[in-house]
């Protein structure tokens, strides 16, 4: 019987890529990057073989998507932001069996959705960039097999997201892999106006994001999820959540809904970058 090992929020923020080359922004994102390293040694420490993503990069504008190919590999460019993320090679084994299961558990419960082991369907960098450091330095036996799942779900209903999630945590349940799922995307994520980026590299663009973001945050530690599950539509609407924060909508889902009552764990503060408010945190089991 398979299991949910280990969830957590996490950051997806290119800059993680511009933190390692040389130059200005060398070293900008460590903490980050320690983040990503210890919520995957965590979860290695627990079984995980497998990583779910939520990935709120991915745009899709009907249907929720899966692609669970049997293997990813390639070298990646940014379109979006090329300054930042050049060429990052990638190369991971996918977990068809487990898509197709996810799949199946999400129409079951009435949530249109599609698995697909597509060799051209490539990956986004909401995946990309977290595997990118929760692999670094960790020999070939120890990867975790890869399933990226669309959240910047355009036309979609956070309730159907919910229901998402929950059908995920029961094909998981079904299967007979150790899963460590992620949501990647951000808190609030008002992009600083092109004439401020370089100034807010590190920055929230508004107060008023940051102090919601950090209310936010406190709420989750204090594990009032009906609170922050009775304001999530109004945050993502208010606060520009990436992908209108469809991915944090799976993870409460798959942990519960607003019954949900974990104390969540902060393992990188709350940062800004290029504007939006990024963090990773654990949300206990």
């Amino acid at each position: 019987m398979g299991e949910v090992v280990l969830a957590a929020k996490i950051c997806h923020v290119p800059s993680m890529y511009l933190s390692e080359l040389p130059g200005k922004h060398h070293g900008c994102r460590e903490a980050a990057i320690n983040g990503h390293k210890l919520i995957a040694q965590r979860a290695r420490e627990l079984g995980a073989d497998t990583a779910v993503v939520f990935d709120v990069h991915w745009l899709v504008n009907s249907a929720y998507h899966i692609n669970c190919g049997e293997h990813f590999e390639g070298i990646y460019t940014s379109n979006e932001l090329p300054h930042f993320i050049k060429d990052m090679t990638y190369a991971y084994d996918g977990c068809p069996e487990l898509g197709a299961l996810i799949a199946e558990e999400a129409n079951a419960a009435g949530v249109r959705s599609m698995a697909h082991n597509i060799p051209s369907l490539e990956l986004e960098y909401g995946t990309l960039v977290p595997m990118r450091y929760m692999h670094m330095d960790v020999p070939p036996e120890q990867h975790f097999k890869v399933i990226s799942i669309a959240a910047w779900c355009a036309w979609h209903r956070l309730e159907d997201s919910l229901a998402f999630g929950a059908a995920v945590r029961r094909a998981i349940e079904k299967s007979d892999r150790k899963v460590l799922v992620l949501a990647s995307g951000s808190l609030s994520h008002r992009f600083s106006d092109d004439r401020n980026a370089e100034a807010n590299l590190n920055n929230w663009t508004r107060e008023f994001d940051k102090q919601v973001d950090m209310r936010v945050v406190e709420l989750w530690q204090q594990g009032r999820f009906k609170e922050f599950c009775a304001m999530l539509p109004d945050y993502a609407e208010h606060c520009y959540g990436e992908g209108k924060m469809h991915d944090t909508a799976m993870l409460l889902g798959l942990l519960g809904g607003p019954e949900y009552t974990g104390k969540v764990e902060v393992v990188t503060e709350p940062f800004g970058s290029s504007g939006t408010g990024q963090l990773n945190a654990i949300f206990p089991l």
